[in-house]
């Protein structure tokens, strides 16, 4: 567990993961040097990393699946098969009705069904359910706001590889990269998160900041859809939520410190009006969980 300093500032990382070091001082009272020392190293522990995550809509890879997967045999290799596939963004072995559950986001359904059908294929998989995502109402990590126009140059697409992998990236960093000067680089950077491009956050060690359990539901409703899930989304404790079609109406994950919290969660889903908690599982490990997607690769061929 983190001390109450350190939570705070993870907690601000995952608001803003390019707070400068002044600002994350000010918000809880130490020093700059010291705030820095601090941040470095919950960086270089990994307890957060600071990434960007691109909007769907710009890499096209709005086709979201979430998989709940039976199996034959080990549990744990097909899961470790299904996360090596790039389009699968998260992989969980879980306790509950399936033994494992992954989301696959890809450019159109027709590439979803592809994906798919390949992960039926891998040694060991019995059955694969699908739940096709129509809207994200909810997600910690994730643009989910609607994206106007944009239009990107060779500049803006190496800015987002270069956040991708690490979203703190200073702009002295990011300036020599493209090839313009600090200010530049700085109003560019600013822009993409602006208008919605890429969203800058901290992924953290959930047990770090003391939610050591996670799980997942689906849900089915009566009466208006998009209500509904938008009451669930205002619970505490709702990480991500997508209403959709299949076997559920919504489907969604939780997070609490611990189960009797879990279930608290849960049973404030159940008081919805309208709302069924039709399938839920424990989330036992968490196989992978990445957000990285592939950009295409422009020369750095834009102007300031």
């Amino acid at each position: 567990m983190l001390d109450a300093v350190d939570a705070v500032l993870v907690r601000e990382l995952q608001r803003d993961g390019r707070a400068t070091f002044q600002a994350l001082a000010d918000r809880v009272g130490l020093s700059r040097t010291a705030v820095r020392a601090r941040v470095q190293h919950l960086l270089e522990t990994q307890v957060v990393r600071v990434v960007g995550i691109v909007h769907a809509a710009v890499v096209g890879a709005e086709a979201i699946g979430h998989l709940s997967v039976t199996v034959d045999g080990s549990a744990r290799k097909v899961a470790a098969a299904v996360a090596e596939r790039p389009a699968v963004s998260f992989a969980a072995l879980t306790a509950g009705p399936y033994d494992l559950v992954a989301q696959v986001r890809t450019r159109d359904d027709a590439a979803l069904a592809a994906e798919v059908d390949h992960i039926r294929s891998v040694t060991g998989v019995r059955a694969a359910e699908v739940f096709r995502s129509v809207a994200t109402v909810r997600d910690t990590h994730a643009v989910v706001r609607e994206l106007g126009e944009v239009t990107l140059d060779g500049i803006d697409w190496r800015l987002l590889q270069e956040l991708q992998r690490d979203g703190r990236a200073p702009y002295t960093r990011l300036a020599h990269i493209i090839g313009l000067s600090q200010a530049a680089t700085r109003a560019r950077v600013v822009r993409l998160m602006r208008s919605g491009v890429i969203q800058v956050t901290g992924l953290a060690d959930p047990l770090a900041l003391g939610a050591a359990e996670l799980g997942g539901f689906g849900l089915v409703v009566t009466g208006g859809l998009r209500k509904a899930a938008d009451a669930v989304a205002a619970q505490d404790g709702i990480r991500y939520l997508a209403t959709g079609f299949g076997r559920y109406d919504i489907v969604g994950q939780a997070e609490a410190a611990s189960r009797s919290e879990l279930v608290a969660v849960l049973d404030a889903i159940r008081a919805v009006p309208g709302v069924t908690v039709r399938e839920s599982w424990h989330h036992l490990d968490v196989v992978k969980e990445s957000y990285t997607v592939e950009l295409p690769d422009q020369p750095l061929n834009g102007s300031a």
